[in-house]
């Protein structure tokens, strides 16, 4: 019996402040490589602006700590400093240092250290170049909230840089009554990106191996699969890939671990920052437009048009692909697709860059097809948003696929995904046969030919005017806010009201 409540006194869930630290080692406004940028820098700030009803009563204090990237300490100027500590490492004392900045109104950590070192890009090449930087920072994290004598709830940790801190919170909670009441959630936004290699920085931070016989032994010393092995739930960014990461194909050896542990493996798909991608309100385009205004988006595939030097055919649909370079992507699928299908009415923009083999083969389908292909190989934000608002169709033949962010774009901004069922793709893209309910069209196997059987389909529909705004309208309508993700969110931390 706990002190003296009357009857009439609030539920632990009304009174309580559940308390979230994000550990990532990127985030957008801060730093932005890829993906995981926009996911911690948009899901903090969707959880701190939910409503009552969505966590049923209690609050959430989110914060969010990330290393002090040299790109960071070069565009923030009002990071304080707050703390300074020492990281075990080989007998000596690593200093750390963490500052305290804001993201509209979200508190932000940032930790410094010999180990970050100056100029270092955010991630190298070669994994066993981050493997100081990331240890370091993983065991500075832990230290950094003993330190401030801010307790969290819950640790939620992103891709193998902080996979160490769910780790070695499950070692330090056995023992340490400070993190007695700490769980943590481990999101994986790309399984195959394990930490593999940094076994020396492990070995030197005293990052002990650990032993789980579920686990194949090269496993039990690597970042990503120590995490899963201990983190007390495990998400995906999408339903889909949750599923997918069980199996032979996608488990990268995992499989059979991680369907040991299927009833702590939860798929949230990821959202969009639908402020940031807003058609009515794109300052990049050459004409903004909504659902309301639909017709007036011709305009932006009429510039398009011109600016590429494209024939203006309004009656031939625009194929669009906006990619890194990369056999991920399945880039080398839609090269080969568009070549069998140099039959049919269509023209094409393709953007990115990456891979040498792959660039050079998209600008070889140029020179094949000079009055229908353009091939630009860079990376271009404000081109991209033109191509999403101007394009018809837009390609993603991925050979696997997390999430993907560029699928959700495009429809938003009325261009239709022609897209592999796998992960997030298969999650958000619908494709039925009316199309009042379809926003898309998919295929099954990652191979030119189920590709180009897809585009057929997808060209044939684009014939009928009719059919296909109904299909914009549909896929306009979708919501893939991160409010939708947030409340999946709230309700995990909900589970963790109880001590462990």
């Amino acid at each position: 019996m706990q002190g003296n409540r009357s009857n009439q006194a609030v539920s632990p869930k009304e009174k309580r402040t559940l308390r979230i630290l994000f550990v990532a080692s990127e985030a957008d406004p801060f730093i932005k490589v890829g993906g995981l940028g926009d996911v911690t820098g948009s899901l903090p700030h969707a959880l701190r602006h939910l409503s009552p009803e969505d966590t049923e009563g209690y609050t959430l204090d989110v914060r969010l700590v990330i290393p002090f990237h040299s790109a960071i300490a070069k565009k923030v100027s009002d990071a304080a400093p707050i703390a300074t500590f020492t990281v075990k490492r080989s007998g000596e004392k690593v200093e750390a240092q963490a500052f305290l900045t804001h993201d509209n109104g979200l508190p932000v950590y940032l930790i410094a250290g010999a180990p970050i070192e100056k100029d270092a890009p955010v991630y190298s090449l070669d994994t066993r170049k981050d493997g100081e930087k990331y240890t370091f920072f993983s065991l500075a994290v832990l230290e950094l909230v003993r330190q401030l004598e801010w307790q969290p709830d819950v640790i939620h940790a992103h891709d193998w840089h902080t996979a160490l801190t769910v780790y070695m919170l499950n070692l330090r909670r056995a023992t340490d009554p400070f993190f007695q009441r700490t769980h943590s959630i481990f999101t994986v936004h790309n399984l195959p990106f394990m930490g593999a290699g940094i076994d020396d920085a492990m070995k030197a931070y005293g990052i002990p191996r650990l032993s789980e016989p579920r686990l194949p032994e090269w496993g039990e010393y690597q970042p990503l699969p120590m995490a899963l092995a201990t983190a007390d739930i495990i998400t995906t960014v999408s339903p889909a890939y949750g599923r997918e990461i069980l199996s032979a194909e996608f488990g990268c050896g995992l499989q059979n671990f991680l369907s040991s542990r299927s009833d702590s493996v939860v798929g949230v798909l990821n959202g969009l920052d639908e402020a940031a991608w807003d058609p009515s309100t794109d300052k990049g385009l050459h004409t903004p437009f909504n659902i309301a205004t639909l017709p007036e988006r011709i305009q932006n595939k009429q510039a398009l048009m011109r600016e590429f030097d494209l024939p203006p055919n309004l009656d031939l649909p625009l194929l669009i692909l906006i990619s890194r370079m990369d056999w991920q992507k399945g880039v080398d699928l839609a090269l080969d697709a568009l070549r069998e299908l140099g039959g049919l009415p269509w023209q094409a923009i393709l953007l990115g860059s990456g891979d040498p083999v792959l660039e050079a083969n998209m600008h070889q389908l140029e020179t094949e097809f000079p009055y229908r292909v353009r091939a630009v190989t860079r990376f271009d934000t404000q081109l991209s948003r033109r191509m999403y608002a101007g394009g018809d169709m837009l390609l993603m033949p991925s050979r696997y696929e997390p999430c993907g962010l560029a699928q959700m774009i495009a429809m938003r901004y009325g261009c239709i995904p022609v897209a592999r069922a796998t992960g997030g793709l298969r999650d958000t893209v619908k494709d039925t046969q009316s199309p009042e309910t379809s926003t898309g069209f998919l295929f099954e196997d990652a191979s030119p030919e189920a590709l180009a059987a897809a585009l057929r389909r997808a060209i044939a529909a684009y014939a009928d005017p009719q059919s296909w705004r109904a299909r914009q309208l549909f896929a306009m309508q979708q919501d893939f806010s991160w409010q939708r993700s947030a409340r999946t969110y709230a309700k995990m931390y909900d589970k963790f009201q109880e001590p462990l």
